[in-house]
């Protein structure tokens, strides 16, 4: 294996700027989950999950989202951020709307570690 090279520091602020994004959306939408779990009633019933498992998936979202932005947890937050969106996308597809949303901000999750997580350049199968 291929040793990775340390990322520029403009390569870097870029990746987090994009980090940034997904992780605020998680950790804002997770704590709108818990502090007012009624307003999210309509929104999981529309997906087909108990209105009275809005917290638990609020909760979700923020564990996610902080282990997201720390960098020694990075990795395993866009991994684990992966699974939650794949089940949005999977929610989603279900009852016939278009993954558009899961789909992109997995992509920004995806590109915002690419590019401020150098191991992850050696391990990936883009070439020079």
């Amino acid at each position: 294996m291929e040793t990775a090279t340390p990322v520029s520091k403009k390569m870097l602020w870029t990746g987090r700027v994009i980090s940034a994004l997904p992780a605020i959306l998680f950790i804002v939408g997770g704590l709108f989950a818990i502090i007012n779990p009624a307003s999210m009633a309509q929104g999981m019933e529309h997906l087909g999950y108990p209105a009275h498992l809005a917290r638990t998936i609020g909760a979700l979202e923020i564990i996610c989202g902080v282990l997201y932005l720390i960098p020694r947890t990075a990795v395993l937050g866009a991994i684990l951020l992966t699974g939650y969106l794949g089940g949005a996308t999977a929610s989603h597809v279900r009852i016939g709307e278009p993954p558009i949303m899961p789909l992109v901000v997995a992509a920004f999750v995806w590109l915002g570690i690419y590019l401020r997580e150098h191991r992850l350049h050696a391990i990936t199968p883009l070439r020079k």
